[in-house]
């Protein structure tokens, strides 16, 4: 019985230390790992699909740290809160940024972290809890988000090309097709008399410029004769008439001084009578000359209208 009993002891105590041995490791790891990580949450107001427990924690793409919880705000559902364990050598800003990241097509998804600037302060340790970085939105999320709509729109477009691509429609394409190549043909068939059609219209206009630049000679010309020898022409008749009208005055003067001889000379006077009338006569046609060539002097001088400017 005694050795029995001793051998007992001897396993009992042997299990009692592997035992303790174990938990005095399981406590320094966990104590030596506490010592060298912080805690934060990062709020996403967003979906966070493909985050577990145990996602890693990225900083420019080194992994830093991991997810410890995933929890819904208890004040808005809508809001997830992901309770992170970071490496305590990591600088935490107040910049810094977080948001989710997809990192293969399998869909699983980890919390980048980005930014902080070295002039920025440290992210401060609040009195209770850990402090808080919110993240900002992914655009895989959001494209993820909106893959059911993008699905639905795929399918209508497909539906749509189907429709387009029908074998009635196909014939159709294939007819407009040939015409159009039938039309190439044709205009291919008639570039010599294109070009001839197009060499002509050059021509043409080349004329034209050049009968253009003719007719603004020709009116310069004709500017500078109206200037040069209607002024001439319209200062000589001007000048008859102010000699007209000093030999009216004159007369009319001679015929004052002389009327008492006149009227007792009934012949004179009758002799007199188509003289004067004559003279009105001549004046009436003067003043006719004066008028057409201040209205209209080119056609006064040259006998023909004015010419009109060519408009192309």
């Amino acid at each position: 019985m005694e050795p029995r009993a001793h051998h007992v002891l001897i396993g009992a105590f042997t299990v009692a230390v592997a035992i303790l041995a174990v938990l005095a490791a399981l406590w320094l790891g966990k104590a030596g790992q506490n010592a060298g990580e912080r805690h934060f949450v990062v709020i996403f107001n967003e979906a966070v699909r493909g985050l577990m427990v145990g996602s890693a924690v990225q900083y420019n793409g080194i992994q830093v740290g991991e997810v410890l919880e995933l929890s819904l705000d208890p004040t808005n559902p809508a809001v997830v809160r992901a309770r992170i364990k970071v490496q305590d050598n990591i600088p935490i800003k107040q910049d810094t940024r977080a948001r989710l990241v997809l990192t293969g097509i399998t869909g699983a998804s980890v919390i980048g972290l980005s930014g902080g600037s070295p002039d920025s302060p440290e992210l401060p340790q609040p009195e209770s809890g850990d402090p808080v970085i919110i993240a900002t939105p992914s655009p895989i999320t959001q494209l993820l988000a909106n893959s059911d709509n993008l699905m639905t729109n795929l399918t209508a477009l497909v539906m749509s090309a189907q429709q387009v691509l029908s074998p009635e429609n196909a014939e159709r394409i294939s007819q407009s097709l040939a015409n159009l190549e039938q039309l190439t043909a044709a205009l291919s068939g008639q570039s010599g008399n294109m070009s001839e059609l197009t060499e002509a219209v050059t021509q043409a206009s080349r004329e034209a410029n050049e009968a253009l630049a003719q007719a603004t000679v020709l009116m310069r010309r004709a500017d500078t004769l109206l200037d040069k020898q209607g002024t001439a022409t319209l200062q000589g008749v001007q000048r008859a008439m102010a000699s007209l009208e000093s030999t009216g005055k004159s007369l009319d003067l001679l015929i004052n001084e002389n009327r008492p001889g006149l009227n007792s000379g009934v012949d004179g006077l009758r002799q007199l009578g188509p003289a004067l009338h004559e003279l009105r006569g001549t004046l009436a046609s003067l003043q006719e000359v004066v008028r057409k060539l201040g209205d209209n002097p080119t056609n006064f001088l040259f006998g023909r209208t004015t010419i009109e400017e060519f408009v192309p």
